[in-house]
């Protein structure tokens, strides 16, 4: 691989702003990608992945490096060509990168790789508290599996087209994709592609949404002509799975507390072609309350750590804290406790998160099914979904019955 100087800086670039002025990844990448309109979807690419690559593994490299936060230029130049050395790349002869002792890189990286911690580049808190939760076996073999790069994962709009029509039809237009048993909606890219600009995407084909987040929206058994509230919608990513699984019948009422993630999901049903969700902020407990008993179904995506989703946003790593993680198991009680009351009597519920974590999920439906609130409720399954079995992102989810 050649490397560019332009790409090389922009990469250093995205580096200072997530590192050093601690802004999201994502929205990061999105403003240094409008630097330059010529570049293609392999310089893109390059940008992207490259520094994806190298905030995944800020600690391992920093330890390889020898460089501290909050990281000068040249030593963000430093983890650069530490990421070099350990993908095989021939270093160019500038001034910004210096002199590389290459075997004493590949040395330090192989006698770091010996401790859990280094080698999956994670803060001692947060290794502790997994193994502490997991145990060490299975904590070992998960933490591994979400440090790998997330692929692309299409959910077919199946109330427009089937999921082979959708393949056929991207593969016209050189997008391959294979199906994946198991998930009925699901087409894995076999190489990763800006899926957005595509036709099929702007006429509501399809949505990128992971195969494990795919799972959720079954799981939670509804019926066309139903009344389903999603009360922790977002952005409507599972909203929308839900509205094709109910044929576009029935009232689907979408809830969240940030009236501006509801207005991009308004623009995703018209894109989706989804008629049957009405969208309510929740600015009360009045909201809440005027839906109380009226559910037949409903779903609660809750809030948590994201432990389980570090595949695709592993600058998580750095920004999540314990106290966080101490702060968000009271709101996933609070919600279970209060929104649970909207599910009428026979109706069902499904308490979900993109967490790993025992603390975040089993535990909290057995804390609330020992609760008075909870004890009208009955637990019908539940799964725990690991990054290390199915190669997906992790995910919990329960399905619960008001009796």
């Amino acid at each position: 691989m050649r490397l560019h100087r332009n790409l090389v800086f922009a990469v250093i670039d995205a580096l200072n702003l997530i590192f050093n002025e601690k802004e999201y990844a994502d929205k990061v990448i999105e403003k240094v990608l409008r630097y330059d309109k010529r570049w293609g979807a392999r310089d893109r690419g390059f940008i992207a992945e490259t520094t994806y690559d190298i905030v995944r593994w800020k600690r391992l490299y920093s330890e390889i490096a020898e460089v501290r936060e909050p990281y000068s230029r040249q030593n963000l130049f430093r983890l650069f060509t530490v990421w070099c050395v350990l993908k095989g790349i021939r270093i160019p002869d500038w001034k910004q990168l210096e002199v590389t002792p290459e075997r004493r890189i590949k040395g330090k990286f192989d006698e770091l790789s010996k401790t859990r911690k280094l080698r999956e580049s994670i803060p001692d808190w947060l290794d502790e508290l997994g193994e502490q939760s997991l145990g060490n076996k299975l904590w070992s073999k998960e933490i591994a599996a979400l440090n790998k790069q997330a692929e692309v994962i299409l959910r077919t709009n199946t109330l427009k087209i089937k999921r082979t029509q959708l393949q056929a039809l991207l593969a016209e237009h050189e997008i391959e994709t294979i199906l994946i048993e198991g998930y009925p909606d699901a087409l894995k890219l076999k190489e990763r592609k800006n899926v957005f600009t595509t036709e099929a995407f702007k006429n509501g084909l399809f949505e990128v949404q992971d195969a494990s987040s795919q799972l959720v929206a079954p799981f939670l058994e509804v019926e066309p002509g139903q009344r389903v509230v999603d009360a922790c919608a977002g952005a409507g990513g599972k909203t929308l799975h839900l509205a094709s699984q109910m044929q576009n019948k029935g009232q689907l009422i979408a809830l969240d507390i940030y009236e501006s993630k509801l207005k991009k999901l308004k623009i995703r049903t018209r894109r989706n072609s989804v008629h049957n969700v009405e969208t309510r902020t929740i600015d009360s407990t009045k909201v809440i309350k005027k839906l109380h008993n009226s559910a037949d179904r409903l779903l609660l995506d809750a809030p948590c750590s994201g432990l389980g989703v570090l595949r695709r946003n592993p600058d998580s790593k750095w920004k999540l804290e314990p106290e966080f993680i101490e702060r968000i198991m009271g709101v996933q009680q609070e919600i279970l406790q209060n929104y649970s009351k909207m599910v009428k009597k026979g109706g069902q519920m499904v308490y979900a998160t993109c967490s790993v974590l025992p603390q975040e999920n089993v535990n909290q439906v057995k804390i609330f099914l020992d609760s008075e609130n909870g004890s009208e409720f009955e637990l019908v399954k539940d799964q725990n979904i690991y990054a290390s079995e199915k190669g997906y992102d992790g995910f919990y989810m329960a399905l619960l019955k008001r009796i």
